[in-house]
Order: structure tokens, then sequence, then C-alpha cells
């Protein structure tokens, strides 16, 4: 037995990322399919909604439509469905299930059970029976596919719901709501009731698969995993099962302790990574800055082995010490004319080309816009890429409001404006009878497009680069009209690579933020990823010498014991970021798709910058106003 097991109460299936994660899950719904085939019998699925199994179900289609798998014997049951909810309603999962699964495979329509939320409230319990005893005339349930809210949720089991639950009608969350509310125009639209099978019902399953991907997942399957079992998380629950296993990336597995203290689960290679974490750990957990940790803070805390290995307790913390205090610069591009082995940057070239690719139009103000500045100040030659148009973050009014001003500007001026008034008539027109989540005709779309861009155009000249160093990829797979994007393709990588090669950085800066709850960063960051590989393989010299930094955007930050340079601010220069994000007005006040928090994006940036700056503080630095922090990337 592993001393892992001693921690994880659920069996967990890690893999590197998501894709492989869905790839292993469609392999064990794959493998069942077969073995009931083979003894002509039915395979009962429990399937789950939300963007968690999108990769699951292409997946299986792929495996349905290349290698033949055949989803005929297959009878499959919902989780949950919003109510009140139409069934062709854009949001409603029974479309959902339709366009990501059920009309890409060879199942048969009669076999696929979605709870209803089209009836009347008098009539739902009645028809909550109903689902259970269909289920329990299938045979129950073989294999069920499972997500995990934030808040610990399964199908719609908000916390709080009784282990004994069946199906049944059950209000929302509105942390739930909030997560949900990028499907919707906005949150008020946001159902707040659903229909959910209950935790009895799901724990009735022969199997469970629960996937989870990404960081922001990371703390709750940590309390489901290896916490008690608990009401308030109801994923904690399938502690209970026989057959459950967690589908994990390396992201979501992160908290487990087996990563985040590998020293109490074993054996582990004390190196400086680790000793530096393990450290700050300590630090913080007990208050202490790192240079007063004793002996007997490391022996209480599982460190004993580092004693033994390293030495005094004296010695391990200065080492830790130097490594807080040498990630600290003034000199984001690397200091002029010194030699110091220890810096983050290098001192030459000096100056520098700097690339920072910002995935919306805001990102490089909002996330690393007190370095931004300070690159422009010290010299560097810097370039902003706006890799995608952010037109989808625009509300209607903002539109409207602009007409307006045209209109205006054209009829002070004695201009024509035909044009200009018939393109107003006809988009209130529209946003008159718009529909809630319907796609923005072209016009309009490039109507949001040119505000967002004119608003980086604002910014760059506010950091004092100018226009010209601006650089509007409106990468396609960000052009589809909604909230879900296309895969990144060709022409995204050809793009970026042309880029890249037109301005030869020596330092590039990337959004390395995977929370964001849309997924924009995670494909612009792998389109730069795939780009730089690239050109490294087909041999270009000059990328050798391009350092890669890591930011991470409005929704978190790196944790301190990753942190590989920390840029200080002073109480002026965050006064000045601030008034930088201020310029994209069309994202303030109301911000469209913003996740759970319900924070403008500044009051983020500058909660975030002093959280960091606070937590060097603790544990024995300089303090500062805020801090702006990034990891390097290797390739």
């Amino acid at each position: 037995m592993s001393m892992v097991d001693s921690f994880e109460k659920i069996s967990c299936q890690i893999l590197p990322d998501f894709k492989a994660g869905s790839r292993f899950a469609a392999q064990e719904v794959v493998n069942l399919i077969k073995e009931r085939q083979s003894q002509g019998k039915s395979c009962v699925l429990g399937l789950a909604t939300g963007s968690t199994p999108k990769t699951l179900y292409a997946e299986l289609i792929r495996l349905h439509k290349e290698e033949g798998v055949s989803f005929k014997n297959v009878i499959a049951f919902n989780l949950d469905e919003y109510y009140p909810m139409d069934r062709n309603a854009p949001q409603s999962y029974h479309r959902f299930m339709r366009v990501n699964l059920f009309d890409h495979i060879d199942i048969d329509p009669e076999n696929c059970h979605i709870p209803s939320g089209e009836w009347s409230k008098d009539k739902v319990k009645e028809y909550c029976a109903r689902y259970e005893q269909k289920i329990e005339d299938a045979g129950g349930i073989d294999l069920q596919i499972l997500g995990i809210g934030s808040n610990g949720h399964i199908g719609f089991n908000e916390p709080g719901s009784s282990i004994y639950s069946k199906t049944r009608l059950v209000t929302l969350e509105n942390s739930t709501r909030l997560a949900n509310s990028f499907e919707f125009a906005n949150i008020s639209q946001v159902p707040r009731l659903a229909i959910t099978t209950g935790i009895s019902t799901i724990m009735k399953a022969k199997k469970i698969l629960l996937m989870a991907w990404g960081q922001s997942k990371a703390p709750v399957v940590r309390a489901a995993v290896e916490g008690n079992i608990t009401e308030s998380v109801p994923a904690s629950i399938l502690q209970n099962h026989d057959h459950c296993v967690f589908i994990l990336d390396e992201l979501a597995a992160s908290e487990l302790t087996r990563f985040k203290s590998p020293w109490l689960t074993g054996d582990c290679e004390w190196t400086p990574k680790l000793i530096r974490r393990a450290v700050i750990n300590t630090a913080i957990k007990l208050n202490k800055p790192v240079l007063s940790l004793t002996n007997s803070d490391y022996t209480d805390n599982g460190l004993g082995d580092l004693l033994v290995e390293k030495g005094e307790a004296y010695e391990i913390n200065l080492q830790v010490f130097y490594m807080l205090r040498d990630s600290i610069t003034g000199w984001p591009g690397g200091r002029p004319n010194s030699d110091i082995p220890q810096h983050p940057e290098r001192s030459v070239p000096y100056p520098k080309k700097v690339l920072i690719f910002s995935p919306h139009p805001d990102d490089d103000i909002i996330s690393m816009g007190g370095t931004f500045q300070r690159l422009h100040d010290q010299g560097h030659e810097v370039h902003v890429a706006y890799q995608t148009s952010g037109n989808i973050a625009v509300t209607d009014e903002f539109v409207t409001r602009f007409l307006d001003f045209a209109v205006g500007f054209d009829d002070m001026f004695g201009i024509d404006s035909t044009r200009s008034k018939q393109i107003s008539r006809d988009a209130r027109e529209y946003f008159a009878g718009k529909k809630t989540r319907q796609s923005d005709t072209p016009e309009i779309r490039s109507i949001k497009g040119l505000i967002r861009r004119c608003e980086a155009k604002a910014t760059c000249r506010y950091v004092g680069i100018g226009d010209k160093r601006a650089h509007f990829q409106n990468l396609p797979f960000y052009e589809t009209g909604t909230i879900e994007k296309k895969p990144a393709g060709e022409e995204d990588i050809q793009l970026t690579m042309k880029l890249l090669r037109e301005i030869k950085p020596q330092q590039v800066y990337c959004a390395g933020d995977l929370a964001d709850p849309h997924g924009t960063h995670k494909v612009c960051l792998e389109i730069v990823f795939e780009s730089l590989k690239r050109i490294k393989a087909e041999g270009d010299e000059w990328v050798k010498d391009c350092w890669v930094w890591l930011y991470k955007g409005a929704w978190q930050e790196w944790d301190i014991t990753e942190i590989e340079m920390a840029i200080p601010m002073s109480p002026e220069q965050v006064l000045k970021k601030r008034f930088g994000i201020f310029i994209h007005q069309s994202q303030k006040d109301s911000v469209p798709f913003q996740g759970t928090d319900a924070r403008e994006f500044w009051q983020r940036a500058e909660e975030r910058n002093a959280n960091t700056a606070d937590l060097y503080a603790g544990l024995g630095l300089t303090r500062y106003a805020a801090m702006e922090a990034f990891v390097r990337w290797h390739y």
C-alpha cells in the first residue's frame, strides 16, 4: 500500500492534460459498450453536460466514425436540465447532447433520455419519479460520467444535498448560476431551478468516472478526494462508492498531497524547487518569515527528512530566502551593464525586442500593465500582439452608443451620414429582436471588434509605444460569433509564426492563465507554444536566444512557490496601471462572461498584485505596494 492511499480516499487516474484524460475516459466507455455487445446486452450510460465532457464526447464521435464503434446497444440517461427550459433553446441540455454527441453516432434516439424542463411545476414530482423508474427498468446505470462544480456539486446536487436524494427539482446556488452565466446574455436570465438525478441515484451506478480539468478545479478535487465525507461537498460522498475513479489532468490534481506536499507521502528527491516549495508553504502555514523557521518547525511539519539530508534549518532557510530575494527585480528586460548571475533575466542584449501576446485586447494591461510600462520606460522595443478581437465581450448597448457618436459626428461636420444612419437603424432593429445567445451579424461583430481595437490602441499610446507596435491578429479560431470557439487551426499557427519571424523578439510574454473560464487563454497559449516549437525545429537562429515568460490573467495568480520573476510596483505605478485598465471602457462596470468573480478586472488585478507583495513581505522580504509575477517556459 502506498502512502498516497492514506491521503486519497478515491482512486485517481492522472493524465498530462484534458485531451489525454478524455481519451482514457472514452476508452473506458467503449470497452464497456463492447463487453455488453459481446454478451448481447444493453449498456446503460449516465451522461453529464457542461464543458468538462465535451472532449470525451468528441473522442467518442471520432471512435465511431474512424474505428467503427457502434452505440446501437447504448441506453443513455442524462443527469440534469435547467427548469424551466424549452428543449430546443440554445442553453438546453437536450440541444447540448444532440450537438455534442447524439446527432453524430448511431445511438437509437428512443434510447436517449434527458430530464425535461418543460413540465408544469405541479407535474414535476410525478415526472421525476417516472424518470427514476425508467432507470430502474433499464437495469440501472452501468457507467456514470460526472463532472464536478467548483463548490463540489455533482449533477445539480448542490452543497447540502442529501445522500438519500433522488431525481427532483432543486434550487441552484448563485455560484453555480454565475459559473454557467456565460451561456446566457446575463446572470438574470440563468434559471434558478433545475431538475437533477439525486446523489442516491448516482451512487447506485455500477461504476463512476468523474472528470476534472484545470487549476480552478484543484481545490475542490482535493476536498472531495482527501477530505471528510460531507454533504457540504457532495462529490466527497463518492468516497463511499466501490468503483469510482477520478480522471484528472495534472492541473486539477495539483492540490493533492502527492503533488503539493510529496514529502508527506514517502521518499522524495529534494531538488531546489521542492525545497523552496516545502519551506515556503511551512512558513506561510506558521505565519513566520522564512529566516525564523526552526528545526522544530521542520520536524513538526513533516520535513524531518529534509533536515537529515540538507542540514540545519538555518542553512536551508538562507537558501530559500536567497531564491525569493533573487526573483525580485525592477528590470524585467534585464539590468544593463551588470553581471548578476542569479538575476531572472539576461543583461544582454540590451535593449531587447519584446513581444507581449495578449489573448484579449486588455489582457496586456490587466495582467502585466506595470511590467509593460516598465519595459517601455527602460528603453526596450515593445510590441503587443492582440490575438483575438474580443468582440463577444462588448455589450449591445456599447454598439448603439458608438453608432450614435458616429452619426452625430457626421451631422456635426456636415458629412453625409446616410450609411451610418442606416447601419444604426439596422443595429437597433436587430438588437430589439435579438434572442438570448443569438450570434451577432458579421457587421455588428466587426463594430464590436473595432471598439476593442480602438481601446487597445489607446492603451498602447498611454504606455508610450504608439500604434505601430500594436499587432491585431484576429486569429480565426475565435471568430465564431459565439462563446464556443473552434480548436486552434493551422491558419492560427501560421499567422503567429509569421509575426514572430517579423519581430524576432528576445523576450516573449504569454498568458499562462488556464483558469480562464471560456478557454480562450489556453488556446492562445497553445498556439504560441506550437509556433515557437516549429520555428525552433525549422532552425531559425534567433529563437535560440528568445526567452518566454508566462503571466497570469484576471482569474488567478501564480503560486508564490512557482514565481521566478516578481516585478515590484510603487503606489503610483499601481494607480497608473489602474488608469490604463480604465481605458477599456467597454469592459468596465458591466462585463459579459466574466466568470464567477463579480468584481471588475481592475479590482481583481490590484488585489492579486497586492496579495503577491504581501506574501513576499510575510516571508521576510521587502514590502512593496504590489507585484506582478512571471514563470519562465522552456522549450
